[in-house]
């Protein structure tokens, strides 16, 4: 069985900036198929929303429809999970609470992000849950 792992939104926009950083080879290994990544309504709302600010995307080799291409494409190899419970308050960050708790709803062993400062010291403790950037996760695979 294939590791399940939540990808947070800004390794997705690292990938799609950076076709050749550690980012994307996360993304790449979740395209062939060794790692199974989850998906739930908050966090394709993000990745929906941060994807539709042009500005960020000025020095990007994909134009706006091949991006929403790269989401469609990872959505149909996400686990799509329903959160059932709120574990809030949790992190300092209100933002990143729907990231740890689609860890929980669906199993995920790793939450991959660039903000790994943003779940230190929770108020709640997950041990089962390792949080890593994409160059740690690499590393521990």
């Amino acid at each position: 069985m294939r590791d399940l792992i939540v990808i947070d939104t800004n390794v997705f926009i690292s990938a799609l900036l950076n076709p050749f950083g550690e980012s994307a080879i996360v993304l790449e290994l979740c395209f062939q198929g060794q790692y199974h990544p989850l998906m739930g309504t908050a966090l394709f709302f993000e990745y929906e929303d941060v994807l539709s600010r042009d500005p960020l995307f000025k020095k990007c080799l994909l134009d706006s429809q091949e991006r929403d291409q790269a989401l469609n494409d990872f959505i149909s190899i996400s686990k799509w999970t329903r959160v059932y419970y709120s574990w809030r308050p949790n992190l300092k960050d209100e933002g990143d609470n729907h990231l740890m708790e689609l860890a929980i709803a669906g199993g995920a062993k790793s939450i991959v992000t660039r903000n790994v400062k943003d779940f230190k010291q929770p108020d709640l403790s997950f041990p089962d849950i390792s949080i890593l950037t994409p160059k740690q996760f690499l590393e521990d695979r």
